[in-house]
């Protein structure tokens, strides 16, 4: 029995005293190594040009400065975001992005990572973004404290995008398929229609927080170079 409405979303699947919701994450490592022995076909293909398209933005937003390679990690961050979205729209299939667990521990180390290098390796640089140009002599401490603050809160508003889109439109079908059984047959055939329509919105966010993540990770990035 829920004793909140998001208690739906919590890890509760235990077999022999084993928590195995979190291996719908591994399930991606497991299906990768296909491509060295099965036969390229028409999804394969699209994948491909998908991450070629993906490199090259990434590539343009990182702009000179950016290392070789270094798109690799987005593009890679971006695919396995995209896998656990979608993973979480079968029936019965854990959604591990739907969790701050996840979410914060990719958003997390990335900020850190940037941070680490920008002050250690462009300190000017760092100590320049806190006050962008044109500012007023009077606002400049304000302004300092304000890109500060924005500056630590980064990883939080990542993690919590992508987890409350994620679990906002599992919410929802989870509340209207929960009135399916008082409804008469006709209001129940327009419930079917509206989870469908749902359904497909929820593969388009599925891939839209994905992007959204990647590219918002990229760009903080860029900004320490």
């Amino acid at each position: 029995m829920m004793t909140n409405l998001f208690s739906m979303f919590d890890p509760s699947t235990n077999i022999f005293n084993l928590s195995f919701n979190w291996m719908s994450s591994m399930l991606g490592l497991m299906i990768m190594p296909y491509m060295y022995w099965i036969m390229p076909n028409q999804f394969s293909f699209l994948w491909k040009n998908i991450l070629i398209t993906l490199h090259k933005e990434f590539k343009t937003l990182l702009g000179s400065n950016g290392q070789i390679g270094s798109t690799f990690i987005f593009i890679s961050l971006f695919s396995s975001i995209v896998f656990n979205n979608f993973m979480g729209l079968f029936p019965y299939i854990f959604t591990s992005t739907s969790h701050m667990t996840l979410t914060l521990s990719l958003a997390l180390p990335l900020w850190m990572s940037f941070m680490l290098y920008g002050w250690i390796n462009h300190t000017n640089h760092m100590f320049a973004h806190l006050v962008p140009q044109g500012t007023p002599s009077i606002l400049m401490p304000f302004m300092v404290c304000i890109e500060t603050i924005s500056n630590f809160i980064r990883p939080g508003t990542l993690a919590v995008r992508l987890a409350a889109n994620m679990i906002a439109g599992h919410l929802l079908l989870t509340l209207l398929g929960s009135t399916g059984p008082s409804m008469s047959m006709v209001l129940i055939n327009l419930l079917l229609v509206v989870q469908i329509a749902l359904l497909t919105l929820e593969s388009a966010v599925a891939i839209i927080q994905s992007y959204v993540f990647a590219v918002l990770s990229t760009l903080y990035s860029s900004e320490v170079n």
